[in-house]
């Protein structure tokens, strides 16, 4: 498989909805920075030629609006057409194969946000598959992907423009409207996305146990920790057995397949954004033994921790907060002393994610 990654393509990506001038971001200097109000963006763009594996740290969700092309990511490669929807968690590798006028709207958002003010969405039976358990399920890795029926591509295509609209618009003041239109568009996905996808009248009653939620929320805070099912049990006054029951029912995975898949995704934040030894890596995400860091990692990207950042620690994409809390950074290359060789080296790969 790692033969197989398509890093060395070239990219062509056009903006379609914005001039240079109208660009949310800053581009004067290596590094990429979102404006100020940025919370979470979309951008309308075409790829006019194949665009490379590349990985970033943040959510990212992409509509096909136009064109062919082939997704590929460790799920697989998938056929893209109008209506085609692609849900990545942070740290998936991805790029576009074979592309024919692939046109794409995107939305990112970063994981902060999603852990912050979209927290509630874990209690959500919805929401929760969409956003947290249905890219972990088998076979998923980190992938969600499906098509949208014509009324609610409609509706997201609606959506997507609202928060298009609201880039420029002072955070102080639209915070509400940004989170809100997010939530719209998450919820229309959420409703097409579920596995029991039918009407709203012929659709199931849905109740997750409030244990899911907790224990979601524990292990996320102390993946570090070494956990047992017994000892998370004990501390939700839960029945080991009955915990796994409720916590499959309502994710696709018992508490301990979900625990792994979370260690795995902070590590490869960690392995694309830190210069921490991956010995070091593991150990913060409680896999200290590098060979079964190593084994357990692979089994969720398709590669080693090692090939994993010497593929993509220069090429990944990450969002974050500076100069205060209201200003957003959409920034490619690594972190520490080697960031300001690792942008220039990527200013291409930066295009294939905004121009």
């Amino acid at each position: 498989m790692e033969d197989d990654l398509p890093i060395d393509a070239n990219d062509d990506v056009v903006s379609l909805d914005n001039s240079d001038e109208d660009m949310p971001l800053d581009t004067s200097r290596d590094v990429f920075y979102f404006t100020e109000g940025a919370l979470a963006y979309a951008g309308h763009y075409l790829h006019a030629e194949d665009n490379p594996a590349h990985t970033h740290s943040f959510v990212e969700i992409a509509f096909a609006v136009g064109g062919t092309g082939t997704h590929h990511s460790v799920a697989g490669r998938r056929e893209l057409s109008p209506g085609d929807v692609v849900l990545l968690r942070p740290g998936v590798w991805h790029g576009y194969e074979d592309c024919r006028k692939l046109e794409l709207y995107n939305c990112c958002f970063s994981s902060e946000l999603l852990r912050r003010e979209l927290s509630w969405t874990r209690e959500d039976p919805i929401l929760g598959y969409l956003l947290w358990t249905g890219p972990y399920a088998t076979p998923g890795r980190g992938v969600l992907s499906f098509s949208l029926p014509q009324d609610a591509y409609e509706s997201c295509m609606s959506h997507l423009e609202a928060l298009a609209a609201l880039r420029h618009a002072p955070l102080d003041r639209y915070r509400g409207d940004v989170l809100g239109r997010l939530s719209l568009l998450l919820s229309e996905l959420g409703r097409v996305a579920q596995p029991w996808a039918v009407s709203d009248a012929d659709a199931p009653a849905l109740a997750v146990h409030p244990g899911v939620g907790q224990a979601m929320r524990m292990l996320e805070g102390s993946i570090a920790k070494r956990w047992t099912l017994s000892d998370l049990a004990l501390e939700l006054h839960l029945a080991p057995g009955y915990l796994v029951r409720v916590f499959k029912a309502a994710t696709g995975l018992p508490p301990m397949a979900y625990l792994a898949q979370v260690r795995a995704e902070h590590a490869a934040v960690m392995l694309l954004h830190s210069d921490e030894p991956i010995t070091g890596i593991g150990r913060a995400v409680g896999w200290p033994d590098q060979n079964y860091f190593a084994r357990r990692f692979k089994v969720h990207y398709g590669l080693s921790p090692t090939t994993y950042r010497r593929m993509f620690a220069t090429q990944a994409a990450h969002m974050h907060t500076t100069h205060g809390p209201e200003q957003a950074i959409l920034a490619f290359g690594a972190t520490g002393g080697s960031r300001r060789g690792a942008d220039r080296a990527n200013r291409g790969a930066a295009k294939a994610i905004e121009r």
